[in-house]
């Protein structure tokens, strides 16, 4: 799909619970459905990709599949979503394993890795894409419990994940981490997502240092605004209605035009890349 022809604001008024669900979307995100094209770039390889059933994860585990890997899909309990894009992977002819359960925990964390390893034979790529957002105006409205919950979302489940998958993985292996725009232009009306977001981009580039005499890549992806169902279900509907429009391209990015870069950092083609951020932000600067 060319440029010209991607979605532009203003969006439909639209509002859900959070998570948020894709059929409730309008429009519904392109995930690369009908446009991902895979090159065996990722052959026998096994992902696990956590908030895998939707947005960006959803869009990364097609890529993925129809680059050759098996894929784990770790989800809190987007059931419809989760099962939608496991028949995405199954239909590329990979293997799709669908997990529920909250990454919080550092057991769930532990689990996910070994039903990878133990369904699926082994784990060479992590996506730590999973997130939790909410917006305010005023830091009197953010509960103790709430910024727990972000950060134990955001960074410390990549944490638990990482020290868990390492011990499994190979030379070769690839963590790539879903950082944003906000680790470096916060937003203060998403504080504590940004404070997490510059946290693992720090975390990216520590761990990267630390795993690499283990062949072990560690990178991140930093989005700009990405139309998922995150943005719905977790910002007030005049803000998604407008949602992408100070980009230099005017308009929200879809999950599909991150893909790449995912697949790129889990490849043979970014073996010399690690430690790095890639911008996906339709032209706002990573200043």
């Amino acid at each position: 799909m060319s440029d010209t022809h991607h979605p532009k604001p203003p969006q439909p008024r639209q509002e859900q619970a959070p998570p948020g669900e894709t059929r409730l979307m309008t429009p519904i995100p392109d995930h690369g459905e009908d446009s991902y094209q895979g090159s065996g770039r990722l052959s026998g390889k096994v992902a696990l990709i956590t908030g895998g059933d939707s947005g960006i994860g959803r869009a990364v585990a097609i890529a993925f599949a129809r680059e050759g890997a098996d894929v784990l899909i770790s989800y809190l309990n987007e059931h419809e979503d989760a099962e939608d894009t496991a028949g995405w992977v199954e239909r590329a002819g990979r293997k799709a394993l669908t997990v529920p359960g909250d990454i919080k925990d550092e057991a769930h964390c532990n689990a996910l890795v070994e039903k990878a390893v133990g369904a699926l034979g082994r784990i060479d790529i992590l996506v730590n894409n999973a997130a939790f957002q909410r917006t305010y105006s005023s830091i009197q409205d953010i509960s103790a419990t709430e910024w727990d919950e972000t950060f134990r979302t955001n960074i410390y489940a990549p944490f638990y994940l990482s020290k868990a998958a390492v011990h499994h993985m190979r030379p070769g292996s690839s963590i790539i981490n879903t950082t944003s725009i906000q680790s470096r232009q916060p937003s203060y009306h998403l504080l504590a997502y940004a404070a997490t977001k510059g946290a693992i981009s720090n975390f990216t580039a520590g761990l990267a240092e630390m795993v690499a005499d283990k062949g072990i890549r560690v990178n991140a992806v930093a989005p700009g605004p990405i139309w998922t169902p995150l943005i719905p279900s977790t910002m007030p509907p005049e803000k998604s209605q407008t949602f992408g429009k100070q980009t230099l391209l005017g308009r929200a990015g879809q999950p599909a035009e991150l893909a790449g870069a995912y697949v790129l950092l889990a490849s043979n083609e970014g073996s010399y890349m690690t430690g790095a951020v890639i911008p996906v932000t339709g032209g706002e600067i990573m200043i």
